[in-house]
């Protein structure tokens, strides 16, 4: 069990939107997602209820942290790749380095990462994210291949790329031993190849 984040006494001197995630993180770790109330974390970081609304407009968009802004960085990777390297290769390489946030926010990813896709309250929320996610892959493909990101083939890439990621985060989840980055690698290369050694 982990230790539920102390209430702060009064407004911090500096309230970032890093800080409230973290600590609305701890707590719903601690005390668990619906247990957790908005209150509760304004109480916890030392800030009113409304300017926890102005960080994040719902408590799931919380979990999710700055997931636009990645969304904008995974699709600035795709569309920067050399037009010589294979679809899937580019694919497997954005999605790497998307989920590469660096071993000082494992904890926390993996906080997030299990309330994301082990919490009832959040599965709504999370199939607008995925939705989200998998345009960012359909439209690239779509791109290389010709056509509409709507067509079947560039909707059934961006399809897989999210099953073998969702796959890969609840293995990693379970193990704690696992390597995050390299199973996505491994899992994205073996997708690649159409799973031809599986």
């Amino acid at each position: 069990m982990r230790p539920v984040p102390e209430a702060r006494a009064g407004r911090p001197p500096t309230t970032s939107r890093e800080e409230l995630q973290r600590i609305a993180l701890g707590l719903f770790a601690a005390r668990g997602f619906e247990e957790t109330t908005l209150d509760d974390i304004a109480a916890a970081v030392g800030v009113s209820r409304r300017t926890v609304f102005r960080y994040y407009p719902s408590k799931n968009d919380i979990v999710w942290g700055a997931f636009d802004e990645q969304l904008t960085r995974l699709r600035a990777h795709l569309e920067a790749a050399d037009p010589a390297t294979p679809l899937m290769d580019v694919v497997r390489e954005a999605v790497v380095a998307f989920n590469d946030y660096g071993p000082d926010a494992i904890p926390e990813l993996r906080i997030r990462m299990a309330l994301i896709t082990g919490v009832p309250a959040l599965q709504g929320h999370a199939m607008l994210r995925y939705r989200e996610w998998s345009e960012v892959i359909a439209q690239f493909a779509a791109q290389r291949l010709g056509g509409d990101a709507s067509d079947r083939t560039p909707q059934a890439i961006a399809g897989a790329a999210l099953g073998v990621a969702m796959a890969t985060y609840r293995h990693w989840i379970e193990h704690e031993d696992a390597d995050l980055i390299a199973e996505l690698d491994g899992a994205f290369r073996a997708l690649a190849e159409g799973f031809g050694g599986a």
